[in-house]
């Protein structure tokens, strides 16, 4: 019984289809559906491109008065070779896929935004630790991927990096034990306080010229930062 319902359905979806009206109908569903996939598509792409430009990220004064006020005295905002990093170079995954995650993960953002969760410099100084705690482990997850974008391990010139980024480079970096977000954490912005948290590296004795002693994290931190502003372009 229900093979001969739908036996009868399907002829007669193929006598309507098979007649001129019908044919055009479909014809036109077919070239309305590709168009409007073609328009949202098109508009779509559009929205993310102008969520993915410095513009969009500091139209909030969250992002201008605080975070980007320090890019700007950073090498990567101004430097000898006029290469410049932007927001979303650093924060956005250029990969479409992981790219849209981190749109959708922007919601928390947007929320933030609304119901002023760092509208005032105290607001944000308290939270400053969390965000960064917050890009470090993102950066941490994914090997550094945006700081890859730019920079790459194999294109390095070890003769042109002082004596000591050298090293810590040839030692952790090239083996794959360290990835550049462990050494290179405040490079474009401020640090919180950093007393009591492991910068997630420590500096051989010997790479510090201190056989036998330890330099304190906070230290090892300074001196490799002065090397690294240096050093980056």
């Amino acid at each position: 019984m229900m093979i001969a319902r739908v036996k009868k359905l399907l002829a007669w979806l193929w006598a309507v289809l098979t007649t001129p009206a019908g044919t055009l109908s479909l014809a036109f569903l077919t070239l309305g559906g590709f168009v409007g996939g073609v328009m949202f598509w098109g508009a779509f792409n559009t929205a993310l491109e102008m969520t993915n430009k410095e513009a969009f990220c500091i139209s909030c004064h969250e992002m201008r008065a605080n975070v980007y006020e320090e890019l700007t005295r950073t090498v990567h905002f101004s430097n000898r070779s006029g290469v410049r990093a932007s927001c979303p170079d650093c924060h956005v995954p250029h990969e479409w896929t992981d790219k849209i995650a981190r749109k959708m993960q922007a919601s928390k953002e947007v929320w933030g935004k609304i119901f002023g969760t760092i509208d005032t410099r105290k607001k944000f100084l308290d939270k400053r630790l969390e965000l960064a705690q917050h890009e470090w482990s993102r950066l941490k997850a994914n090997d550094s991927l945006e700081c890859r974008n730019c920079h790459s391990s194999v294109a390095m010139d070890f003769t042109k990096q002082t004596q000591r980024a050298a090293d810590i480079h040839s030692k952790y970096l090239l083996t794959g034990k360290a990835t550049c977000i462990d050494c290179h954490k405040g490079i474009a912005h401020e640090l919180p306080n950093m007393e009591g948290i492991d910068p997630g590296w420590k500096m051989p004795p010997a790479l510090n010229g201190e056989p036998g002693q330890t330099a304190s994290a906070i230290d090892d931190l300074r001196r490799a930062m002065s090397d690294v502003h240096r050093t980056v372009f």
